[in-house]
C-alpha cells in the first residue's frame, strides 16, 4: 500500500518534510514560511562537545524542533514519540501507514541505502517520510531526492537506531488536527520573535550572535593552540557544517531570508521584505568565508586567506546578523 501523497523536493530536510506534511493535511504553506515559523536560524559554537573529534559547529536548532515550533504557532496537534524497543517502533509506524498516515522520520545517513555512498556519513540529524509499503520494503519521500525512494525494513531499522550524538532512538512523527487556516500574521510574529531572542539574547556567548562573535575572535589563535594540522582539521568540519551537512548554514540564511521576502509580501511589510536582501548579503559572506576558508585548508591561497582574515571576516558577519536582528526586534508585524 502506498498513500497517495505528493513527492515534494527541499532546500532543508527538517523544513522540507514538516512542509509536506502540513501540505498533505490541506493547510498550503512553503518551506521557507515554515523555517521562519519554527524560528529555525541558528548559531552555536561548542567546543566542549566533539563530533568527528572536532568542535561543534551548528547553524540550525535542534533536531524536531522546527516541527514541533511550526505546530505550535501554527496551532495544531502532533504525534511525536522514541522508542527503546525496534519492533514496536516499526509496528507502529506500519499501523500509522495502514491508516493512510504519512510518517515523519529522524534518521541517521550513514545506512540510508538510497542515498549516493559519498554522501552517506555518520550524520544522525536527517528527516523523511514514509508513506508506504510494499513486499516488506518501504517507500520513502526523502525531500532531498528528486524521486520517490525504497528502503528495506532492516535498513531502515538501521537508520532509525543509530547510536552516536543526536541518536533518534526511533523517533517519528506527523500532524494531528491541522486546521483548514490559521492566523499568519500571528504565526509569523511568534517565529520572529523567537528567533531574534534566540539569536541576539543567548544564555552563553557560545549562541548566536554573540557566539559567530566568539568565534571569530578565537579562530584566529588556532594555529598556534592546536597546531597547523589539527587547526586545519578543525576548520574544515567548519566548513563541512558550512557548506554540506544539514543544508549548511549559508544555506539557513538564504531559506531565511526568503522567509522574510514572503512574509513581508504576504502582510504589506516593506522592512520585512527590505531585511530579507539584508540576510541574503549575509549570507553570501558565509560563502565567502567557506570560499577563503577552502583555500586555507588546502594551502592554496595567500595572506588573505589566513586565520587572521578568516577572524577578521566572522566579526564582520556576527555584526550583521546582529544588526538584522535588532531591526527585527524593532519592525511592527
Amino acid at each position: 500500500m502506498i498513500i497517495n501523497y505528493q513527492h515534494r523536493m527541499s532546500g532543508h530536510c527538517e523544513s522540507g518534510v514538516t512542509s509536506n506534511l502540513i501540505n498533505h493535511n490541506n493547510l498550503p504553506i512553503s518551506e521557507p514560511m515554515v523555517f521562519g515559523i519554527g524560528s529555525g536560524l541558528f548559531f552555536a559554537y561548542i567546543p566542549f562537545v566533539k563530533l568527528f573529534h572536532a568542535p561543534l559547529f551548528t547553524f540550525r536548532i535542534l533536531p524536531g524542533m522546527l516541527f514541533s515550533r511550526t505546530a505550535r504557532n501554527i496551532g495544531f496537534d502532533y504525534i511525536k514519540k522514541t522508542y527503546k524497543d525496534k519492533k514496536e517502533a516499526m509496528d507502529e509506524l506500519d499501523e500509522n501507514l495502514a491508516k493512510g498516515i504519512p510518517v515523519g522520520l529522524q534518521v541517521g545517513v550513514y545506512h540510508l541505502s538510497y542515498m549516493p555512498a559519498e554522501y552517506r556519513i555518520h550524520f544522525n540529524a536527517h528527516s523523511c517520510i514514509v508513506i508506504g509499503r510494499e513486499n516488506g520494503t518501504y517507500i520513502v519521500s526523502d525531500p532531498v531526492i528528486e524521486n520517490l525512494v525504497d528502503i528495506s525494513y532492516a535498513d531502515l531499522v538501521k537508520v532509525r537506531f543509530p547510536s552516536g550524538l543526536f541518536a533518534p532512538h526511533g523517533k517519528m512523527y506527523f500532524p494531528v488536527n491541522v486546521p483548514e487556516n490559521f492566523d499568519l500574521r500571528k504565526a509569523i510574529k511568534k517565529g520572529i520573535e523567537k528567533n531574534t531572542a534566540q539569536m541576539l539574547n543567548g544564555p552563553i556567548p557560545l549562541i548566536g550572535t554573540n557566539g559567530i562573535n566568539f568565534l571569530g575572535n578565537r579562530i584566529k589563535n588556532w594555529p598556534e593552540k592546536f597546531g597547523a594540522i589539527t587547526a586545519n582539521y578543525y576548520l574544515g568540519q567548519l566548513l563541512f557544517m558550512l557548506e554540506e551537512a544539514g543544508t549548511g548554514g549559508a544555506g539557513f540564511r538564504f531559506i531565511y531570508g526568503a522567509f522574510l521576502k514572503e512574509a513581508g509580501e504576504k502582510l504589506d511589510n516593506h522592512k520585512l521584505y527590505d531585511l530579507s536582501k539584508e540576510m541574503g548579503e549575509t549570507a553570501n559572506l558565509w560563502r565567502y568565508f567557506a570560499s577563503i576558508g577552502a583555500k586555507n585548508c588546502k594551502s592554496r591561497g595567500g595572506i588573505d586567506t589566513s586565520y587572521e582574515e578568516l577572524s577578521k571576516l566572522l566579526i564582520e558577519i556576527a555584526k550583521k546578523e546582529r544588526n538584522i536582528f535588532n531591526q527585527l526586534k524593532s519592525v511592527r508585524v
